[in-house]
C-alpha cells in the first residue's frame, strides 16, 4: 500500500489515508474534575470526529460503588462493546484507565494516547490531595458529576495501583504527552516512553495538567499527526 512517509518523534510511519481508518472507533476520557465536554474543542480540530465517542467517568460509576476497580470493568464494558478496533485517548484517570485497558486487551487497541499519565500510583500525592478534597465544599465537585464521597472514595481506591510489571503487554503505538508546567506527571511521562516498546512523547509548551482544555488546538494537532499514521 502506498503511502509518504513522516516522522513523529523521531519514528519512521506510513501515511495512510481515512478510508483504511473508517473502521476505528476513538474513545476520549476525561480526568478527574473534568466532564466529557473537556475534549468538545480537541475532537473538533481532528478529521476523526465523526469517529469520536466522548466516555463519562461518571456515567459510567452511576449505580455502582465509587471504586477504581468497579470503574474500570465499566470501562472495559464500553470498550468490548466496540465492534471496531479502537484508539484511546486518556487524560490523567482516564489515561490511567486506557493504559489499563490497553495492558489488558493488546489485540483490541490499535493505538494509545496518554496524557499527563501515571503507571504507578504516586501514594503521597494522593493522600494530600484526598486530604484537600475533604476540605473542599460539596459544591465544588458538583461540576465532575460526583459526590465529594465518591471521589473520595475512587481516588482512595487506587492507591495501590502499579502497572510497572505489565507494561510490556502493551504492544500498540503509544503517544505520551504532557504539560511543559505539569511537573506532577511530566518525568512519569518520560520514563513511560522508556518503559514501552514503541512509545513517543510530546512536550506542549507553556501548558500544565489539563491540556484538552488549555491547549485544544495544539493537542489535536499533535493527535492527528499521530492518528495519521496509525495502521
Amino acid at each position: 500500500m502506498d503511502g509518504k512517509y513522516t516522522t513523529i518523534c523521531g519514528m519512521y510511519f506510513v501515511n495512510f489515508g481515512l478510508k483504511e481508518r473508517q473502521y476505528m472507533k476513538y474513545l476520549y476520557l476525561h480526568g478527574l474534575g473534568q466532564k466529557p465536554d473537556s475534549w468538545n474543542r480537541v475532537i473538533k480540530e481532528t478529521k476523526v470526529s465523526e469517529s469520536s465517542v466522548k466516555l463519562s467517568l461518571a456515567e459510567m460509576l452511576e449505580g455502582k460503588s465509587a471504586t477504581y476497580k468497579e470503574l474500570y470493568s465499566a470501562f472495559s464494558s464500553e470498550c468490548d462493546n466496540v465492534n471496531d478496533e479502537i484508539v484511546l485517548c486518556g487524560l490523567s484517570l482516564g489515561a490511567v484507565l486506557a493504559l489499563n485497558y490497553a495492558i489488558d486487551h493488546p489485540d483490541k487497541v490499535k493505538s494509545l494516547v496518554l496524557i499527563a499519565a501515571q503507571y504507578k500510583m504516586p501514594q503521597k500525592l494522593l493522600k494530600v490531595q484526598n486530604m484537600l478534597f475533604h476540605l473542599m465544599p460539596n459544591s465544588a465537585f458538583s461540576k465532575m458529576g460526583f459526590k465529594k464521597a465518591d471521589v473520595i472514595s475512587l481516588c482512595g481506591t487506587m492507591a495501590e495501583l502499579d502497572f510497572s510489571d505489565s507494561l510490556h503487554k502493551v504492544s500498540c503505538p503509544v503517544l505520551l504527552i504532557c504539560g511543559e508546567k505539569d511537573t506532577a506527571n511530566k518525568k512519569t511521562s518520560k520514563e513511560l516512553c522508556q518503559y514501552l516498546n514503541n512509545a513517543c512523547f510530546h512536550e506542549l509548551a507553556k501548558t500544565g495538567h489539563e491540556a484538552n482544555i488549555e491547549a485544544p488546538e495544539e493537542l489535536a494537532i499533535v493527535l492527528q499527526r499521530f492518528y495519521d499514521n496509525i495502521r
